[in-house]
């Protein structure tokens, strides 16, 4: 009766390591997947518009001509852009995740709310377009301007920034909050001096993720009428413009007519990438630090 017993434990454990060495195999087969995929992508990118990056590419205004085109309006635009989302974003969201998490009462209306912020968080991001040309463009008469296209994004990844930044606040180790109130703090001075400074570094992590989704969408800037015309360079967020990803779509459609497009489309996604990366990278040093920090 004891051979039986070990057999039947020896027969279980050879189970159980081949069912871990299957699904490591498998787990491992749709990693390589993803990476050989946006290896093929990146090469064949790199190879189509690297050669048509230059400093006169970088700096000159759009052009019907592919030869003289250049994408510093583009540039620009898409930097005024995120100097309205990124503030505008964190401001509203880690407010709204501290009220629900720190102020807001516990029961129904609470987690209502809760769920429709995450449910949000799913929806396309087309229906924030509409969104945005409803209430900015048309309802508040501001037109296909910066501004417009700032704060129809920053609805469209505030519902990131907020999940996170609440998820950031309930990891915050519950003895700070309370040696702070022993030692007299009020809520508030808790909340700016404990545990904010403590979620931080978690906040940033998911703002930096909502952030890289609102430089590269297209879709609700269709919807509103930003152009991808010969416009003159944007000064500030009350101007028109347009944006890199903008750019890189009306290229791909005219490509079909004009085969240097493509090549302008390329280089300007390899601009796009390094832009994401330098943004990323500052943004990450700063949570570093933060991170050292506290």
């Amino acid at each position: 009766m004891k051979y039986i017993d070990q057999v039947d434990v020896r027969k279980r454990m050879n189970y159980r390591i081949l069912k871990n060495s299957l699904f490591k195999a498998i787990f491992l087969s749709a990693a390589m997947f993803g990476l050989i995929v946006l290896a093929i992508l990146l090469v064949r990118v790199f190879s189509q518009g690297v050669n048509w990056i230059d400093m006169e590419f970088i700096a000159s205004k759009l052009s019907t001509n592919a030869d003289r085109a250049g994408i510093m309006g583009a540039i620009l635009g898409t930097f005024w852009l995120m100097v309205v989302v990124i503030p505008a974003t964190l401001i509203i969201g880690i407010g709204t995740a501290i009220y629900l998490e720190l102020y807001a009462k516990k029961g129904r209306m609470q987690a209502l709310v809760q769920t429709n912020i995450a449910n949000l968080a799913g929806v396309p991001s087309i229906v924030y377009g509409l969104l945005g040309l409803t209430v900015f463009v048309r309802a508040m008469d501001l037109g296909n301007i910066v501004l417009a296209g700032g704060l129809t994004l920053s609805l469209l990844v505030l519902p990131i920034v907020i999940v996170a930044a609440q998820e950031a606040i309930r990891s915050v180790p519950q003895h700070l909050s309370e040696a702070s109130y022993g030692m007299g703090a009020t809520k508030w001075q808790t909340v700016k001096n404990v545990v904010l400074p403590a979620a931080l570094p978690s906040i940033l992590t998911g703002s930096i993720l909502a952030f890289s989704r609102a430089i590269g969408e297209t879709a609700p800037l269709t919807v509103i009428g930003i152009p991808a015309l010969l416009i003159p360079f944007p000064g500030g967020i009350m101007d028109t413009f347009t944006v890199l990803p903008m750019q890189i779509y009306y290229w791909t459609l005219d490509s079909s007519l004009v085969a240097e497009y493509a090549n302008l489309a390329a280089a300007t996604i390899v601009v796009l990438l390094l832009m994401l990366f330098i943004l990323n990278f500052i943004a990450v040093l700063i949570r570093n630090k933060f991170q050292k920090r506290y």
